[in-house]
C-alpha cells in the first residue's frame, strides 16, 4: 500500500503543479483582456468624440458660414449700415425683410434667404432690393 500511497501522492503533486500553472495562465489572460477592453473602450470614446466634434463643426459651417471666417468689427460695421438678410451679412431693404417674413415655412424661408445671399455675393450686389430679391429668389 505504501507504493500505492506514494504513487497517489506523486500524482496529486503533479496535478497541483498543473493547476498552479493553469491558474497563473488564467490570471495573465484576465489581465491582458482587461487591458485590451480598456484600450478599445478608450479608442471608441475618442473616435465618437472626434466624430461629434467634426459633425457639429460641419453643421455650424453650413448654418452660419459667413460668420465663421470674418473679424467681429466687420460684422458690427455692416449691421450699423442697415438691415441684413437673416443669418448673413448681405444688406437688404426693410421691404425684403418683410417679404421674407411672409414665407410661412421656416426651412423654405432659410433656403430662399441663402439663395438670395449667394446670388447677391456672386453678382457683387451691395444692397438687396425687392427687384433683385424677386429675381434671385426663384429656383
Amino acid at each position: 500500500m505504501s507504493d500505492h500511497t506514494h504513487d497517489l501522492d506523486r500524482r496529486l503533486a503533479a496535478l497541483e503543479s498543473r493547476l498552479g500553472r493553469l491558474e497563473s495562465l488564467l490570471a495573465t489572460l484576465d489581465t491582458k483582456l482587461d487591458g485590451a477592453a480598456a484600450d478599445r473602450l478608450s479608442e471608441a470614446k475618442t473616435s465618437i468624440q472626434t466624430w461629434v466634434t467634426d459633425y457639429v463643426s460641419m453643421r455650424l459651417q453650413q448654418l452660419v458660414p459667413e460668420t465663421c471666417e470674418h473679424p467681429e468689427g466687420e460684422a458690427a460695421a455692416l449691421v450699423a449700415e442697415g438691415p441684413v438678410l437673416p443669418g448673413t451679412r448681405v444688406r437688404c431693404t426693410d421691404e425684403v425683410l418683410h417679404r421674407l417674413g411672409r414665407i410661412p415655412i421656416p426651412f423654405v424661408r432659410q433656403m430662399v434667404t441663402q439663395k438670395v445671399a449667394e446670388t447677391a455675393r456672386a453678382e457683387h450686389v451691395g444692397v438687396v432690393d425687392v427687384t433683385f430679391f424677386e429675381r434671385a429668389a426663384t429656383f
